[in-house]
């Protein structure tokens, strides 16, 4: 992960015990206060490509929308499913990500309120009757890439120990498994792991570790008791994409037990047509976006029949390898 180019604080969280934390890793950069997150992370005429290269981290309070009804199609497609966000920005830099074009800048933004998220947490789940309720972290950020600054995962790890109902879903394509390995495996906390061909990888997913550092953490996990989910999203079509997705299903399930695996999912390349715009004018001459995509009801993808030849290509390939029940398909239309 880039060094921060700076730590920018708002005025009305500056005492909080985290953010002191914080402060106190952070002394050989420049601190700025402000009095709101937007005031640096909204400014007009910024540049994420550039910014990418130096961004700062931002340390805010959220004030509403701390949790939401998870997106038609993603997760597991159980009705009581949510998603909450501690954070805006991710320090990997893929190309394929949708949040490049949805923000103007590339500075990280830290909720540090995280009282606040668990009294939304504790009354969705009671609203929902015993039933088991599903939230997933990561949706606008990867859930554990920033833990050495946000303590996130050790924080709410507690707290969804104390509700064995309820399921968290950390979605990441990082290694730093520290935070995790001090806790007993908790069942109810699922580690949701993110995969490209190699390929894909080194030229698509830039500052992500290496695929052999993921593996070997997902070893250490499965090791200590975490339910692993392994997730396949977005699929990126290229020319030899058969051989290559089979590749990484056989390096991955040669590694891992098969058995004690959560879940397993595909997903395709699909964003909403500003975004893709956006991205464009930053990356004109990427190779991903200069292959032919097509854009119906404001939602740029493949073209259909691309779509329905990867699906089943891939569907077959991980058939080879793990019980269908395993399996489920993420339709939602965005790239993370």
């Amino acid at each position: 992960m880039s060094k921060l180019s700076a730590l920018y604080i708002e005025d009305a969280c500056r005492k909080m015990p985290l953010v002191q934390k914080i402060i106190r890793q952070c002394a050989d950069i420049p601190i700025i206060s402000c009095e709101r997150y937007g005031e640096i992370f909204n400014l007009k005429a910024q540049n994420f490509r550039l910014q990418k290269n130096h961004a700062g981290l931002i340390l805010a309070q959220k004030h509403q929308g701390f949790v939401l009804p998870a997106p038609p199609g993603y997760g597991f497609g159980n009705q009581h499913s949510y998603y909450f966000s501690h954070m805006l920005n991710c320090p990997y830099d893929c190309r394929y990500c949708f949040l490049q074009g949805m923000y103007r800048s590339a500075h990280h933004v830290l909720f540090v309120n995280y009282d606040d998220f668990e009294r939304e947490l504790a009354l969705t789940i009671q609203n929902s009757a015993g039933q088991p309720c599903y939230f997933y972290s990561g949706y606008d950020c990867d859930s554990l890439a920033f833990e050495q600054y946000s303590r996130f995962a050790e924080h709410f790890i507690l707290f969804f120990q104390q509700h064995p109902h309820a399921y968290l879903e950390l979605r990441t394509k990082s290694a730093r498994i520290r935070p995790l390995l001090q806790f007993e495996a908790t069942k109810n906390i699922i580690i949701a792991l993110s995969f490209s061909p190699e390929n894909i990888a080194r030229t698509l997913e830039h500052r992500v570790p290496s695929l052999l550092r993921r593996i070997t953490a997902a070893q250490k996990l499965q090791q200590r008791g975490w339910s692993l989910a392994l997730r396949f999203e977005p699929l990126i079509f290229h020319e030899g994409y058969q051989e290559n997705y089979a590749r990484l299903f056989t390096t991955l399930f040669n590694a891992l037990d098969v058995r004690m695996l959560h879940s397993v999912s595909l997903g395709l390349f699909r964003m909403p047509q500003s975004y893709f715009k956006n991205i464009l004018k930053l990356y004109p001459d990427d190779p991903l976006y200069a292959q032919h995509f097509s854009t119906q009801n404001g939602i740029t993808s493949y073209s259909e029949n691309q779509e329905a030849e990867m699906i089943k290509t891939c569907e077959a390939l991980l058939f080879q390898h793990i019980p269908r029940p395993l399996y489920y398909r993420c339709k939602m239309d965005l790239s993370l």
